[in-house]
């Protein structure tokens, strides 16, 4: 079994719509999921509930309670695990980051959330473990060319020295209305952001489920 962490300390960063479509991907490709909602609001409980016939199983559960229902998972069959984190809880934070195998750090291309992900690769720093960022909710390209807020973005996040998803994930409304029926993108009509998300779900497919030695995610020390 491996675990996928999905941070962001900032809140509305999109981080619980990344997490669902993320744990959507693995059950879609035939993989046992659960999703550990970690979230006080319990809006991934709320999506999964939404859906009619099979789907990922969703828990919800605290930071601390994380440990027994890894195993629990594991014992019961689970391939792929999604922890849905809350919002500037950073002690809650810290113990996915530890549990999970990948680390993805949500972050949209604004001043505001490359604060907030200064702090979260902070704590990954510490704790030594794997993570990559993931730019979400970027204004489309026009005719192949990035916005200037993203082109900007992804120059300042360079710098944090932590592995940069080569998938951007658009800004659609597609993703927040397939969720509310409990569905995926890639289960709308939408080609655009069905793409974006099986790219996505390859990409971690191919560095967490199948060769994790292929990429080096390890956070650079300063």
């Amino acid at each position: 079994m491996r675990t996928i962490a999905v941070i962001a300390l900032k809140g509305g960063s999109g981080k619980t719509t990344l997490a669902a479509h993320i744990a959507l991907a693995a059950h879609l490709r035939g993989m046992p999921t659960l999703v550990a909602d970690t979230d006080p609001q319990r809006s991934a409980a709320d999506i999964f509930r939404a859906r009619q016939g099979e789907g990922p199983q969703c828990i919800a559960v605290t930071g601390h309670d994380l440990f027994s229902a890894q195993m629990s998972a594991m014992a019961s069959g689970i391939e792929a695990m999604v922890i849905d984190t809350a919002a500037g809880a950073i002690e809650d934070v810290g113990q996915a980051i530890v549990l999970a195998d990948l680390s993805l750090l949500v972050v949209r291309p604004t001043l505001l959330d490359i604060a907030a992900a200064v702090r979260t690769v902070d704590v990954v720093r510490r704790l030594k473990k794997d993570a990559m960022l993931v730019v979400n909710q970027a204004p489309p390209a026009r005719d192949g060319v990035e916005a200037p807020s993203v082109k900007r973005a992804m120059r300042a996040l360079e710098f944090l020295r932590v592995p940069i998803m080569p998938t951007l994930i658009r800004s659609r409304l597609i993703y927040q209305t397939a969720l509310e029926t409990g569905r995926s993108a890639e289960e709308a009509f939408d080609v655009s952001a069905a793409e974006e998300i099986a790219e996505l779900w390859a990409f971690i497919e191919t560095h967490v489920f199948e060769h994790q030695d292929a990429l080096p995610l390890r956070v650079a020390d300063r």
